[in-house]
């Protein structure tokens, strides 16, 4: 018999994502949270790939609570933790994850659920990106970060700075429709609409999050949250970070702020657990992939 009291005792249990089944079973599912413990493509300080691991490890404490949503999601929607995917070693580490997290996203989707996925690196969208354009048709790209990653791939080189200039380039992505928010680093522009985190942290969170809607409009939107575009006193744990970026209560009111929008997939990477301290980068996290997953099932719903 379980006993209610269980239910907050965050340090016991089987760490999947707030507890939610294991299952690769899509019956009948709303949202499904797949990992991918992949840093291959780094260019700083490595150890992203234990970032699923912590974020779950977290998820267990944060998503016992609602707050500032109006409803308990873990009450209303079905949700799953599909397990980890993309991961390997050696020379095909890179091409096996590519062809992995495509594989696995399309399946999920194309079973109507939507996809929250835990990275990892910030090489990791591609595979996500394309099965979600494979069904959805091309997507605004809604991109919290501190770094555009739009610098083009060379040589087949792919890493964690090419895959917003590849993905628009692919066709996968309307960048006039898409938006880089917090950006605080120069890169190579090709069409986005940039909101630097001068002007953005300097802005009420309810007017960005209308700026925001104001240039994805009704598109299918897939939204990736790199950790490292929070401010570095918020998500210290993390292989490139930039200073001058938002708070974590800045970044839940926007997010808060963005409902209604079409969110059909998510990420949330680059959490490094070994510069972490006291786990707030992996607490940030898992918080906020919870509010990704509000976004998702409040257009679902």
């Amino acid at each position: 018999m379980e006993y209610e009291v269980q239910k907050h005792l965050h340090y016991a249990g089987i760490p999947s994502f707030n507890l939610y089944p294991v299952t690769r079973e899509l019956d009948g599912v709303d949202i499904a949270i797949m990992g991918v413990p992949f840093d291959s493509g780094v260019t700083n300080r490595p150890g992203a790939r234990l970032g699923p691991r912590a974020i779950r490890n977290m998820s267990q404490l944060t998503n016992c609570f609602a707050y500032p949503w109006d409803y308990k999601l873990s009450q209303t929607a079905k949700i799953i933790d599909y397990g980890d995917v993309g991961y390997y070693v050696g020379a095909n580490t890179t091409k096996v994850m590519l062809e992995e997290t495509h594989d696995h996203a399309a399946k999920i989707l194309n079973a109507g659920c939507k996809l929250l996925t835990l990275g990892g690196d910030h090489t990791i969208p591609y595979g996500m990106v394309r099965a979600a354009s494979e069904k959805y048709g091309k997507l605004a790209l809604l991109h919290f970060d501190s770094h555009q990653d739009s610098t083009p791939t060379t040589d087949g080189n792919v890493s964690h700075a090419n895959f917003a200039y590849d993905l628009q380039a692919e066709g996968c992505i309307d960048p006039a429709h898409s938006a880089q928010v917090f950006i605080r680093t120069e890169m190579t522009e090709c069409g986005y609409n940039i909101i630097y985190a001068q002007d953005a942290v300097f802005m009420d969170m309810e007017d960005l999050a209308a700026k925001i809607k104001g240039i994805i409009g009704d598109m299918p939107v897939y939204l990736t949250f790199d950790i490292d575009a929070l401010d570095p006193s918020a998500a210290p744990g993390t292989g490139t970070p930039v200073i001058g970026g938002p708070s974590s209560a800045q970044v839940r009111k926007l997010l808060h702020a963005l409902r209604g929008i079409n969110v059909v997939a998510a990420d949330l990477v680059e959490v490094l657990p070994a510069y972490d301290h006291g786990e707030i980068t992996a607490l940030a996290a898992a918080t906020i992939a919870q509010d990704l997953m509000y976004l998702m099932y409040e257009n679902k719903r």
